[in-house]
């Protein structure tokens, strides 16, 4: 077992360093398209081409590049998981006011259920986490929700102390067979149309990283053509520390 162990810390090590030190190149390429894009009008249509999928194509290796440095951290179990008191409620709706934008250009709706005790709801764990976790789920239901449909977030207590988040979309669906794999790293239900909107298939991945790091459980429920509902349910309270991703059932 010792080779194998050796082998997988030094590729689990090779993906964290690969991932750090690509950041800093893909940021310089970044601000130069940028720069670019000012005198853009300038440029012939067959440059203006090249340029929107360049810019497009860089802040897809950005995305990737970032999401491979937490999945590497979270395997090596450096990650840092910070413990801090917030009000569920308030981040809820500041992600949601956020993604509305986003939403409006897909021409679909956001809808917010807030069934949570009244008053502030506090609870302890990654506010930067949770955030992120918000971020990616409403994003895959907005990029696959049906033109002219809602999603909608919907928040409540889950017996004395649980505290569940689902997010709920009318879209196309998921297969069945895809279910059991939805949270494997890299993998995509439908390769064309992920590559499409910029997927890397490392999205659903990190949000059932982020629910473990939290002691909850993440839930997919899914019928084709009527839509999907992710369900997240984490304790209220409870301490947590940084661990090594065991697991990626859903």
């Amino acid at each position: 077992m010792v080779p194998i162990v050796r082998s997988l810390k030094r590729q689990q090590e090779f993906t964290a360093d690969a991932s750090h030190e690509l950041r800093t190149p893909l940021s310089v390429l970044q601000s130069s398209v940028e720069i670019l894009e000012e005198q853009k009008e300038k440029l012939p249509d067959v440059h203006q081409t090249v340029l929107y999928h360049m810019k497009d194509e860089i802040v897809r290796m950005i995305r990737l590049t970032e999401q491979l440095l937490m999945l590497a951290r979270a395997d090596s179990g450096l990650q840092q998981i910070r413990q801090e008191s917030f009000d569920l409620r308030l981040m809820v709706n500041a992600v949601t006011e956020r993604m509305k934008t986003i939403a409006k250009e897909h021409r679909v709706e956001i809808c917010v259920e807030d069934m949570l005790p009244e008053g502030m709801v506090l609870y302890t764990g990654d506010p930067d986490q949770i955030n992120q976790l918000l971020y990616i789920l409403l994003d895959n239901a907005i990029k696959y929700s049906f033109t002219g449909t809602a999603v909608t977030v919907r928040v409540c207590k889950y017996g004395e102390m649980e505290l569940d988040i689902s997010i709920e979309d009318k879209g196309c669906g998921i297969p069945m067979e895809s279910l059991p794999h939805l949270f494997e790293r890299f993998y995509r239900v439908d390769k064309a149309r992920s590559r499409h909107w910029g997927g890397t298939g490392l999205g659903l991945s990190i949000a059932a990283q982020i629910t473990r790091n939290h002691g909850g459980r993440i839930f997919v429920t899914s019928e084709i053509n009527q839509g999907s509902t992710f369900i997240v349910r984490l304790p209220e309270r409870r301490k947590i520390q940084s661990q090594r991703s065991t697991s990626h059932d859903i």
